[in-house]
């Protein structure tokens, strides 16, 4: 009888650390991590692939020069004109989704738009190299 119960603790403590252990999001946002001190949020390429599935969002290439897109990109935007270019961008509130060839450029993009009241922006952890390492298809033009 002890045994039982002994399992039955130990598969407990297992449950719930499992449970502790998942991402907690921002609530509204399902699994996807909270947005960093900067005001944008850091995704994984297998986070975007998953989002990919039912876009709901506005995916930019900020690199510059062109060296790829991932599918389903609506627009291109160089890095440091993002500020010019807001006319192109949906409004304050939507999903936007950038990514570059490994991080910098859309992470110098996604702070910018942070401070200038965009309030659901993601930035590709890794960028292209990572969305290519993972398995996933780079286009090119």
């Amino acid at each position: 009888m002890w045994w039982v119960l002994a399992m039955s603790a130990a598969a407990h403590l297992l449950f719930v650390a499992c449970v502790q252990a998942l991402p907690s999001g921002n609530g509204s946002e399902g699994n996807l991590p909270a947005k960093n001190a900067d005001g944008y949020t850091d995704i994984t390429v297998e986070q975007l692939a998953s989002m990919l599935e039912d876009k709901d969002f506005a995916l930019i290439n900020v690199h510059i020069p062109y060296e790829g897109e991932i599918r389903e990109t609506d627009r291109f935007i160089p890095f440091d004109e993002i500020a010019d270019h807001l006319d192109e961008l949906p409004d304050k509130d939507s999903r936007i989704v950038l990514y570059c060839r490994s991080g910098p450029m859309s992470t110098t993009a996604a702070k910018e738009l942070a401070s200038l009241g965009y309030t659901n922006v993601y930035e590709l952890d890794g960028g292209m190299i990572a969305w290519s390492a993972a398995g996933y298809e780079l286009l090119m033009r």
